[in-house]
């Protein structure tokens, strides 16, 4: 039977992967539908570029911030702070 240490590390684990997996869809329908979107505005608007960059732009800022979020990982940061704060708690309790 696993114990409790066990379990949350197994949990930890399963949420990593969950969040490369969403970082995966979000880097394949960014490069996708944006090069759709560019496509769409060399086509169909007037001379050069209109609002292909634009979206791009933007939508790729909010990509970064993911993938500093996965490089980050900022649920281990939260969990070494609980466990630095339950230990001083304690210390103090004591």
């Amino acid at each position: 039977m696993a114990t409790n240490e066990e379990l949350s590390d197994r949990q930890l684990a399963e949420r990593r992967a969950k969040y490369q997996t969403g970082l995966m869809w979000h880097v394949g329908a960014f490069v996708i539908i944006n090069g759709f979107f560019w496509l769409m505005d060399l086509a169909l608007g007037q001379d050069g570029l209109q609002w292909a960059p634009w979206i791009t732009a933007f939508w790729g800022l909010a990509l970064l911030f993911h993938v500093l979020a996965w490089f980050i990982d900022g649920r281990q940061v939260e969990r070494r702070l609980t466990d630095r704060y339950s230990e001083s708690d304690q210390r103090a309790a004591h």
